[in-house]
């Protein structure tokens, strides 16, 4: 319930100033220093399937090349990647209200949608900036094999941490910048001599050509991830599945924009979307689905850094995969930055980095409100920085997240 810009949670009555980055951010840091056993293996659940579908990504990509190039659209893969991830919320949508009780405004009203339609706005903005990405993630294939396609999507993490600092003031140790710090050097190591010498495309460098491809690679999606975090977490009550029909369809409609702006140029016979598809490309559109809908849940349950921490874990797998079915080499250098990836993200995460907690502004918590809370459950609520699902769901008959 919001009232005079506050917002009180009705279950735990916790207090805390509505819709500022900065009560979001500091929230989620108060929260995640409490998590319970069942957060931490959902957790390794989301982190191992992250790994598995960003790893198998890039190889699929690779996999879908003919002679080195396309013989389909990339917007038609990420326009029916987007339809594909709409269809899945709208299934989860229909089984979701089917298990309301008796009394509960339903899920698929039209009044519901309107609502929710208003409230989740916002998720236009990243929407437009992963449609951009996910065209890119396509055309950074054609310059770079796909384990370094996801070394240089690691760049990310820094870019993100940056962003999370000075947009929603998330505040990090000494301990942590350095480990990002090794992180960039995990993957300079690996990038040494990635490139062809001479290899030149359009009469410039391919390699001038691949940083500027880099530089909107990296901080295109870095923006869209924070911002993500941001109207995800700012709804908090909204259902995620209804909060995925509108980000995703806001990423059709992009995509689709973006099919009638080929069709100009090209002419009508690239509007036939199937062009060029192949089993390959299906496996492509089913993974990249998977792996949007369990971004979602890390940016509304988790966090955008873990996000892109485990990502980075893929890195491994991908550089494996590649070995085994591609008959790419495991260099040395590959093996050394890995190596220090890893040091890294130990580094990061470990309780010598944490940053020390201190009471976030603009928090206003009741006395009366602390003496109902245990120890166990009492979270700063973090719908718009203050609705926390842990607190709300520590009872075992309650899912850990919505089914």
């Amino acid at each position: 319930m919001q009232r005079n810009g506050v917002m009180e949670c009705s279950v735990c009555h916790s207090k805390v100033v509505a819709g500022t980055p900065r009560s979001i951010s500091r929230a989620y840091d108060k929260h995640k220093s409490k998590i319970s056993s069942k957060q931490r293996v959902l957790t390794f659940l989301l982190v191992s399937g992250d790994c598995v579908l960003v790893g198998l990504q890039p190889i699929l990509v690779f996999m879908c090349k003919v002679d080195g190039k396309f013989q389909f659209s990339p917007i038609s893969v990420n326009f029916l990647t987007e339809v594909t991830k709409v269809f899945f919320a709208m299934i989860m949508l229909i089984i979701e209200s089917r298990k309301q009780k008796v009394g509960e405004k339903s899920l698929l009203s039209v009044s519901t949608f309107v609502q929710a339609a208003r409230n989740n706005v916002l998720l236009a903005i990243p929407a437009l900036l992963y449609a951009i990405n996910n065209y890119l993630k396509f055309i950074m294939q054609l310059y770079f094999n796909p384990s370094t396609v996801k070394m240089l999507s690691n760049l990310k993490v820094l870019v993100i941490a940056v962003l999370l600092k000075f947009i929603m003031r998330r505040k990090f140790s000494i301990i942590q910048w350095e480990a990002l710090g090794l992180l960039l050097i995990g993957i300079s190591v690996n990038q040494l001599r990635s490139m062809p010498e001479g290899t030149k495309t359009f009469g410039l460098p391919v390699t001038a050509i691949a940083y500027i491809y880099t530089l909107i690679f990296v901080t295109v999606p870095s923006f869209a991830s924070v911002y993500n975090e941001y109207a995800l977490k700012s709804q908090f009550d909204t259902n995620i599945y209804l909060q995925n029909v509108f980000l995703y369809g806001y990423g059709a409609i992009f995509n689709l924009l973006g099919i009638l702006g080929t069709v100009i140029v090209q002419g009508p016979e690239s509007f036939d979307i199937l062009r060029g598809h192949s089993r390959a490309t299906f496996f492509l559109i089913c993974n990249n689905a998977a792996q949007g809908i369990l971004s979602s849940f890390f940016f509304k349950y988790a966090d955008t850094i873990l996000k892109k921490y485990s990502s980075t874990v893929a890195t491994i797998f991908t550089g494996l995969a590649s070995a085994a079915f591609l008959g790419h080499t495991l260099t040395i250098n590959f093996l050394l930055g890995i190596s220090i990836v890893f040091i890294s993200m130990h580094q990061f995460f470990s309780p010598l980095a944490k940053v020390k907690d201190d009471k976030p502004a603009g928090t206003l918590e009741l006395g009366d409100a602390q003496k109902h809370r245990s120890s166990d459950s009492s979270f700063v609520n973090m719908t718009a920085g203050a609705a926390d699902d842990a607190s709300h769901i520590s009872d075992d008959r309650k899912p850990l997240l919505p089914i």
